[in-house]
Protein backbone atom coordinates (compact mmCIF):
# COMPACT_ATOMS: atom_id res chain seq x y z
CA UNK A 1 0.00 0.00 0.00
CA UNK A 2 1.27 3.46 -0.89
CA UNK A 3 0.19 6.52 1.12
CA UNK A 4 1.23 10.12 0.53
CA UNK A 5 0.94 12.76 3.23
CA UNK A 6 0.26 16.12 1.59
CA UNK A 7 1.65 18.78 3.91
CA UNK A 8 4.28 17.23 6.16
CA UNK A 9 4.35 19.93 8.84
CA UNK A 10 3.39 19.43 12.48
CA UNK A 11 0.29 17.25 12.05
CA UNK A 12 1.24 15.71 8.71
CA UNK A 13 4.66 14.84 10.08
CA UNK A 14 3.10 12.95 12.99
CA UNK A 15 1.03 10.88 10.55
CA UNK A 16 3.92 10.32 8.15
CA UNK A 17 6.38 9.24 10.84
CA UNK A 18 3.97 6.67 12.22
CA UNK A 19 2.96 5.25 8.84
CA UNK A 20 6.60 4.90 7.83
CA UNK A 21 7.10 2.39 10.66
CA UNK A 22 4.93 -0.19 8.86
CA UNK A 23 6.87 -2.59 6.62
CA UNK A 24 3.86 -3.15 4.35
CA UNK A 25 3.23 0.56 3.70
CA UNK A 26 5.28 2.77 1.39
CA UNK A 27 5.01 6.26 2.86
CA UNK A 28 5.68 9.44 0.90
CA UNK A 29 5.38 13.12 1.72
CA UNK A 30 4.79 16.26 -0.32
CA UNK A 31 5.69 19.62 1.17
CA UNK A 32 6.70 22.99 -0.27
CA UNK A 33 9.33 23.66 2.42
CA UNK A 34 12.55 22.70 0.65
CA UNK A 35 14.70 22.72 3.80
CA UNK A 36 12.25 20.46 5.62
CA UNK A 37 12.05 18.03 2.69
CA UNK A 38 15.84 17.95 2.35
CA UNK A 39 16.24 17.18 6.06
CA UNK A 40 13.66 14.37 5.90
CA UNK A 41 15.40 12.77 2.94
CA UNK A 42 18.88 13.10 4.44
CA UNK A 43 18.29 12.35 8.14
CA UNK A 44 14.77 11.00 8.38
CA UNK A 45 11.73 12.51 10.09
CA UNK A 46 12.02 12.73 13.87
CA UNK A 47 9.23 13.05 16.43
CA UNK A 48 10.05 14.15 19.97
CA UNK A 49 7.83 14.86 22.95
CA UNK A 50 4.85 12.59 23.67
CA UNK A 51 6.87 9.87 21.99
CA UNK A 52 10.29 9.52 20.38
CA UNK A 53 10.34 8.27 16.83
CA UNK A 54 12.60 8.49 13.80
CA UNK A 55 11.25 7.44 10.42
CA UNK A 56 12.65 7.00 6.95
CA UNK A 57 10.45 8.03 4.04
CA UNK A 58 10.72 9.75 0.67
CA UNK A 59 9.71 13.41 0.61
CA UNK A 60 9.50 15.82 -2.33
CA UNK A 61 8.68 19.41 -3.17
CA UNK A 62 7.75 18.35 -6.71
CA UNK A 63 4.70 16.04 -6.99
CA UNK A 64 6.01 14.47 -10.20
CA UNK A 65 8.80 12.91 -8.15
CA UNK A 66 6.23 10.82 -6.26
CA UNK A 67 4.46 7.63 -7.42
CA UNK A 68 0.71 6.98 -7.66
CA UNK A 69 -0.77 6.23 -4.24
CA UNK A 70 -3.86 4.45 -2.95
CA UNK A 71 -4.44 7.04 -0.24
CA UNK A 72 -3.65 10.69 0.32
CA UNK A 73 -3.75 12.36 3.73
CA UNK A 74 -4.03 16.14 3.44
CA UNK A 75 -2.67 17.98 6.47
CA UNK A 76 -1.88 21.46 5.12
CA UNK A 77 -3.23 24.68 6.56
CA UNK A 78 -6.76 25.19 5.26
CA UNK A 79 -5.87 28.16 3.09
CA UNK A 80 -3.35 26.03 1.19
CA UNK A 81 -5.74 23.15 0.46
CA UNK A 82 -6.59 24.23 -3.07
CA UNK A 83 -3.00 24.66 -4.23
CA UNK A 84 -1.84 21.46 -2.53
CA UNK A 85 -4.51 19.18 -3.98
CA UNK A 86 -4.31 20.81 -7.42
CA UNK A 87 -0.63 19.94 -7.48
CA UNK A 88 -1.01 16.35 -6.23
CA UNK A 89 -4.44 15.16 -7.45
CA UNK A 90 -2.91 13.08 -10.25
CA UNK A 91 -1.19 10.91 -7.64
CA UNK A 92 -4.55 9.67 -6.40
CA UNK A 93 -6.38 8.64 -9.57
CA UNK A 94 -8.33 5.58 -8.56
CA UNK A 95 -7.51 6.26 -4.90
CA UNK A 96 -9.04 8.15 -2.00
CA UNK A 97 -7.96 11.39 -0.31
CA UNK A 98 -8.57 12.11 3.38
CA UNK A 99 -8.48 15.50 5.09
CA UNK A 100 -7.35 15.71 8.72
CA UNK A 101 -7.27 19.53 8.65
CA UNK A 102 -8.82 22.14 10.89
CA UNK A 103 -11.91 24.08 9.94
CA UNK A 104 -14.92 24.11 7.66
CA UNK A 105 -14.89 23.43 3.92
CA UNK A 106 -11.71 21.45 3.17
CA UNK A 107 -13.62 18.41 1.88
CA UNK A 108 -15.39 20.52 -0.75
CA UNK A 109 -12.05 21.79 -2.03
CA UNK A 110 -10.68 18.26 -2.30
CA UNK A 111 -13.83 17.12 -4.12
CA UNK A 112 -13.15 19.69 -6.84
CA UNK A 113 -10.00 17.74 -7.75
CA UNK A 114 -10.43 14.07 -6.77
CA UNK A 115 -13.29 11.60 -7.10
CA UNK A 116 -13.26 9.98 -3.65
CA UNK A 117 -12.95 12.01 -0.47
CA UNK A 118 -12.74 10.97 3.17
CA UNK A 119 -13.69 13.53 5.82
CA UNK A 120 -11.61 13.39 8.96
CA UNK A 121 -10.62 15.08 12.15
CA UNK A 122 -7.47 14.47 14.17
CA UNK A 123 -6.59 15.42 17.74
CA UNK A 124 -2.82 14.87 17.79
CA UNK A 125 -0.88 18.11 17.59
CA UNK A 126 2.62 19.47 17.53
CA UNK A 127 5.11 22.03 16.29
CA UNK A 128 7.85 21.99 13.67
CA UNK A 129 10.94 22.51 15.84
CA UNK A 130 13.43 22.59 12.97
CA UNK A 131 13.68 21.04 9.51
CA UNK A 132 13.02 17.34 9.85
CA UNK A 133 12.04 17.53 13.54
CA UNK A 134 8.46 17.66 14.88
CA UNK A 135 7.66 18.42 18.50
CA UNK A 136 4.80 15.98 19.20
CA UNK A 137 2.84 17.86 21.88
CA UNK A 138 -0.43 15.95 22.18
CA UNK A 139 -1.76 12.52 21.23
CA UNK A 140 -5.37 11.61 20.52
CA UNK A 141 -7.83 9.83 18.30
CA UNK A 142 -8.56 10.39 14.62
CA UNK A 143 -12.05 9.87 13.17
CA UNK A 144 -12.72 9.43 9.44
CA UNK A 145 -15.77 8.79 7.28
CA UNK A 146 -17.06 9.14 3.69
CA UNK A 147 -17.66 12.70 2.50
CA UNK A 148 -21.27 12.78 1.25
CA UNK A 149 -20.98 14.67 -2.07
CA UNK A 150 -17.91 12.67 -3.20
CA UNK A 151 -17.67 9.68 -0.88
CA UNK A 152 -14.93 7.11 -0.76
CA UNK A 153 -16.38 3.60 -0.28
CA UNK A 154 -16.75 2.62 3.36
CA UNK A 155 -14.39 -0.28 2.66
CA UNK A 156 -11.65 2.22 1.80
CA UNK A 157 -12.40 4.29 4.91
CA UNK A 158 -12.08 1.16 7.02
CA UNK A 159 -8.86 0.14 5.28
CA UNK A 160 -7.25 3.51 5.97
CA UNK A 161 -8.46 3.51 9.58
CA UNK A 162 -6.99 0.04 10.08
CA UNK A 163 -3.56 0.93 8.73
CA UNK A 164 -3.42 4.17 10.73
CA UNK A 165 -4.34 2.33 13.91
CA UNK A 166 -1.66 -0.29 13.26
CA UNK A 167 0.88 2.48 12.84
CA UNK A 168 0.15 3.82 16.32
CA UNK A 169 -2.36 6.50 15.34
CA UNK A 170 -5.69 5.27 16.84
CA UNK A 171 -8.35 5.85 14.17
CA UNK A 172 -12.03 4.93 13.97
CA UNK A 173 -14.05 4.62 10.79
CA UNK A 174 -17.61 5.97 10.97
CA UNK A 175 -20.44 6.37 8.48
CA UNK A 176 -20.79 10.09 9.28
CA UNK A 177 -17.74 12.03 10.50
CA UNK A 178 -19.52 15.37 10.96
CA UNK A 179 -20.11 14.91 14.69
CA UNK A 180 -16.42 14.41 15.36
CA UNK A 181 -15.43 17.20 12.97
CA UNK A 182 -17.74 19.73 14.54
CA UNK A 183 -16.69 18.77 18.06
CA UNK A 184 -13.14 19.74 17.16
CA UNK A 185 -14.20 22.78 15.12
CA UNK A 186 -16.07 24.18 18.12
CA UNK A 187 -13.16 23.40 20.44
CA UNK A 188 -10.55 24.89 18.09
CA UNK A 189 -12.54 28.03 17.36
CA UNK A 190 -12.83 28.69 21.10
CA UNK A 191 -9.47 27.66 22.51
CA UNK A 192 -7.18 28.46 19.58
CA UNK A 193 -8.46 31.96 19.00
CA UNK A 194 -8.19 33.03 22.64
CA UNK A 195 -4.68 31.63 22.81
CA UNK A 196 -3.75 33.46 19.61
CA UNK A 197 -5.07 36.79 20.86
CA UNK A 198 -3.44 36.56 24.30
CA UNK A 199 -0.20 34.79 23.40
CA UNK A 200 -0.89 32.23 26.13
CA UNK A 201 -0.59 28.44 25.90
CA UNK A 202 -3.73 26.43 26.50
CA UNK A 203 -3.25 25.78 30.21
CA UNK A 204 -2.60 29.41 31.08
CA UNK A 205 -5.73 30.47 29.19
CA UNK A 206 -7.73 28.04 31.32
CA UNK A 207 -6.10 29.33 34.53
CA UNK A 208 -7.58 32.80 33.94
CA UNK A 209 -11.25 32.81 34.98
CA UNK A 210 -12.24 35.62 32.61
CA UNK A 211 -10.52 33.98 29.62
CA UNK A 212 -11.96 30.59 30.55
CA UNK A 213 -15.44 32.14 30.57
CA UNK A 214 -14.78 33.58 27.10
CA UNK A 215 -13.78 30.12 25.86
CA UNK A 216 -17.03 28.70 27.25
CA UNK A 217 -19.05 31.44 25.55
CA UNK A 218 -17.41 30.66 22.21
CA UNK A 219 -18.07 26.93 22.73
CA UNK A 220 -21.74 27.62 23.43
CA UNK A 221 -22.13 29.63 20.22
CA UNK A 222 -20.39 27.05 18.06
CA UNK A 223 -22.41 24.23 19.58
CA UNK A 224 -25.65 26.10 18.90
CA UNK A 225 -24.71 26.57 15.24
CA UNK A 226 -23.88 22.86 14.90
CA UNK A 227 -27.26 21.88 16.39
CA UNK A 228 -29.08 24.18 14.00
CA UNK A 229 -27.27 22.53 11.08
CA UNK A 230 -28.48 19.16 12.29
CA UNK A 231 -25.07 17.99 13.48
CA UNK A 232 -24.99 15.98 16.69
CA UNK A 233 -21.63 16.50 18.38
CA UNK A 234 -20.02 13.20 19.33
CA UNK A 235 -18.16 14.74 22.25
CA UNK A 236 -18.27 17.68 24.63
CA UNK A 237 -15.98 20.54 23.54
CA UNK A 238 -15.95 21.81 27.15
CA UNK A 239 -14.55 18.46 28.26
CA UNK A 240 -11.85 18.79 25.60
CA UNK A 241 -10.93 22.22 26.97
CA UNK A 242 -10.52 20.72 30.44
CA UNK A 243 -8.60 17.73 29.11
CA UNK A 244 -6.21 20.11 27.36
CA UNK A 245 -5.79 22.01 30.62
CA UNK A 246 -4.51 18.81 32.23
CA UNK A 247 -2.49 17.18 29.46
CA UNK A 248 -1.47 20.04 27.15
CA UNK A 249 -0.81 22.86 29.60
CA UNK A 250 2.08 24.42 27.68
CA UNK A 251 0.74 23.63 24.19
CA UNK A 252 0.63 26.62 21.87
CA UNK A 253 -2.32 26.31 19.53
CA UNK A 254 -1.72 26.28 15.80
CA UNK A 255 -3.35 29.70 15.54
CA UNK A 256 -0.99 31.10 18.19
CA UNK A 257 1.95 29.59 16.34
CA UNK A 258 0.75 31.35 13.18
CA UNK A 259 0.41 34.70 14.95
CA UNK A 260 3.87 34.40 16.50
CA UNK A 261 5.31 33.65 13.06
CA UNK A 262 3.19 36.39 11.42
CA UNK A 263 1.55 33.85 9.11
CA UNK A 264 -2.08 33.96 7.97
CA UNK A 265 -4.22 32.09 10.51
CA UNK A 266 -7.14 29.70 10.02
CA UNK A 267 -9.65 32.08 11.61
CA UNK A 268 -11.54 32.23 8.27
CA UNK A 269 -12.46 28.53 8.50
CA UNK A 270 -13.05 28.53 12.25
CA UNK A 271 -14.57 31.56 14.03
CA UNK A 272 -15.45 33.48 10.88
CA UNK A 273 -17.08 30.41 9.32
CA UNK A 274 -19.09 29.68 12.48
CA UNK A 275 -20.27 33.30 12.53
CA UNK A 276 -21.24 33.19 8.87
CA UNK A 277 -23.18 29.96 9.27
CA UNK A 278 -24.79 31.39 12.39
CA UNK A 279 -26.05 34.38 10.43
CA UNK A 280 -27.44 32.09 7.74
CA UNK A 281 -29.20 29.94 10.35
CA UNK A 282 -30.40 32.83 12.53
CA UNK A 283 -28.12 31.89 15.46
CA UNK A 284 -26.43 34.86 17.18
CA UNK A 285 -22.63 34.53 17.39
CA UNK A 286 -21.40 37.87 18.78
CA UNK A 287 -18.33 36.38 20.45
CA UNK A 288 -17.16 34.56 17.32
CA UNK A 289 -17.79 37.72 15.30
CA UNK A 290 -15.68 39.73 17.73
CA UNK A 291 -12.85 37.21 17.95
CA UNK A 292 -12.70 36.84 14.16
CA UNK A 293 -12.49 40.62 13.76
CA UNK A 294 -9.74 40.86 16.37
CA UNK A 295 -7.62 38.11 14.81
CA UNK A 296 -8.03 39.66 11.36
CA UNK A 297 -6.97 42.98 12.88
CA UNK A 298 -3.84 41.39 14.29
CA UNK A 299 -3.04 40.02 10.84
CA UNK A 300 -3.51 43.44 9.25
CA UNK A 301 -1.22 45.01 11.85
CA UNK A 302 1.72 43.19 10.26
CA UNK A 303 1.56 45.66 7.38
CA UNK A 304 1.29 45.40 3.60
CA UNK A 305 2.03 41.96 2.30
CA UNK A 306 1.68 40.37 5.75
CA UNK A 307 -2.11 40.41 6.07
CA UNK A 308 -4.41 37.40 5.92
CA UNK A 309 -4.78 37.30 2.15
CA UNK A 310 -3.24 34.09 0.78
CA UNK A 311 -1.31 33.92 -2.47
CA UNK A 312 -3.70 33.79 -5.46
CA UNK A 313 -2.94 30.13 -6.22
CA UNK A 314 -3.86 29.21 -2.65
CA UNK A 315 -7.10 31.13 -2.26
CA UNK A 316 -9.51 28.37 -3.19
CA UNK A 317 -9.85 26.95 0.31
CA UNK A 318 -11.09 30.30 1.62
CA UNK A 319 -14.52 29.77 0.14
CA UNK A 320 -15.57 28.58 3.58
CA UNK A 321 -18.13 26.06 2.40
CA UNK A 322 -20.15 24.27 5.04
CA UNK A 323 -18.82 20.85 6.00
CA UNK A 324 -21.87 20.43 8.20
CA UNK A 325 -24.14 19.82 5.22
CA UNK A 326 -24.39 16.98 2.77
CA UNK A 327 -24.83 18.87 -0.50
CA UNK A 328 -22.04 20.40 -2.58
CA UNK A 329 -23.72 23.81 -2.52
CA UNK A 330 -24.04 24.00 1.26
Amino acid sequence: MRICVVGCGALGGIFAAHLAQLPDVETFAYDVDAAHVEAINERGLRLTGVGELRARLAAATEPDELPPCRFGIVATKALHTGAAIAATAHLFRGGSVCTVQNGIGNEHVLADHVERVIAGTAFPGGTVREPGVIGWDTAGQTTIGPFGPAPAPMSEVEALAAVLSRSGMPTRAVADARGAQWTKIVFNAAANSVGALTGLPHGRVCDDSALRALVSGLVAEGSAVARTLGVELDGDPEALVELGHRVAYEHRSSMLQDVLARRPTEVDVLNEAIARLGRQAGVPTPLNDAVAALVKGVERSWGPGRDSSPPPARSEARRGQDCGRRTPTA
